[in-house]
């Protein structure tokens, strides 16, 4: 007789990190993250960028509108930091009261980041008034400097600009976005309570040499990108510590397949299909099941200062394939993180 599937029953969690495109782009997506999560922070880079209280109220009510029927998901959104940012819309984004952060791009550094911020000293006007407001900080935390290696821009941008970020601004709200180095949970640690940062599942899950050793794995490749075994390692440690400063952000991004496997392929993993069994399984490879639950539904909560979902999600334990590919947008594919993988956890249906 086969035994009962282990249950696991969580708060309903949110998602401090996530890209949603937009358009029909954004419709083929938004299903994924609205069944399993209650809120998310969504991300502004979209070409041109979400920089006005304007466009961010826009941007949800499209959010809103590709909503499934009977969907109870809540978009929090960012806007897009830039050398020009004023203090007058930072003001304006905190009145607005669904506008939660504002997002820093080292411009150039990842996908649609050309308009982000060209030199950190640029952007203190408005990190002055975000700290008089109470608006969270969200931080890409790379260097682009042509002489830094790739593997290495994490770490020289904690060297360089977080500490003196977080010096001259000590009430300042900052969440490091997916942190990726030893360096950086060390740094996260150490530093007093305004400051976390949150793990996605690929780089719990994944070092370096699951997308480059043999073959190149374009699916894996993100930015900032999968590093050493070694850091991997730390972040597991850092996610399952307890630590109210480490929060579930999976940095979903959907790129269609093609502009995946191409020559000059896009950055970003489509986690948004399988994200919760992800956490779930590296969660339960290092023995923390007990602490994914405050992970995932608590941290990020109490550091953006919501109330606590009152919904809850169950985990199954029992193996499923992740899609190989899902429809998107118009006539293309998608692959999803781990896609053709067999996973221990699935989300049970409502």
């Amino acid at each position: 007789m086969t035994a009962a599937p282990a249950r696991l029953r969580l708060v309903r969690p949110d998602d401090a990190h996530l890209h949603l495109r937009d358009g029909v782009a954004m419709a083929s997506v938004l299903p994924a993250t609205a069944r399993v999560f209650a809120r998310a922070i969504v991300m502004p880079n979209l070409k041109p960028g979400v920089t006005t209280v304007a466009a961010a109220t826009a941007y949800r009510d499209r959010i809103r509108a590709a909503l499934p029927d009977g969907a109870d998901f809540t978009p929090m959104m960012t806007l897009y930091l830039t050398d020009t940012t004023s203090s007058d819309e930072i003001a304006r984004a905190k009145a607005s009261g669904f506008i939660a952060a504002c997002k820093y791009y080292p411009a150039g550094a990842t996908t649609n980041s050309a308009q982000g911020v060209t030199a950190i000293d640029r952007a203190f006007a408005a990190l002055a008034a975000m700290e008089r407001e109470g608006l969270v900080l969200c931080v890409h935390g790379e260097v682009t400097d042509p002489d830094v290696d790739v593997f290495d821009r994490e770490r020289v941008f904690v060297e360089r600009h977080l500490a003196r970020v977080v010096a001259a601004f000590p009430a300042l709200k900052i969440v490091f976005e997916h942190a990726t180095t030893r360096e950086a949970v060390q740094f996260v640690e150490g530093a007093g309570p305004n400051v976390a940062a949150t793990i996605t599942p690929q780089h719990l899950l994944y070092s370096r040499n699951a997308m480059l050793a043999g073959f190149v794995r374009p699916h894996l490749f993100c930015l900032p990108i999968l590093k050493r075994e070694a850091h991997r390692l730390a972040l597991v440690a850092a996610a399952t510590s307890g630590s109210p400063k480490f929060f579930l952000g999976t940095d979903s991004a959907p790129h269609a397949r093609g502009a995946k496997e191409a020559a000059c392929g896009c950055a970003g993993c489509y986690s948004a299909p399988a994200a919760l069994p992800l956490y779930a399984q590296a969660f339960e490879d290092d023995g923390a099941l007990d602490r994914l639950e405050a992970f995932a539904s608590l941290h990020a909560a109490a550091f953006y200062g919501w109330p606590r979902n009152t919904g809850t999600v169950t985990l199954v334990r029992d193996d499923w394939t992740v899609p190989a590919s899902l429809a998107f947008g118009d006539g293309d594919a998608i692959v999803p993180l781990a896609g053709g993988e067999s996973l221990r956890w699935r989300v049970e249906a409502p």
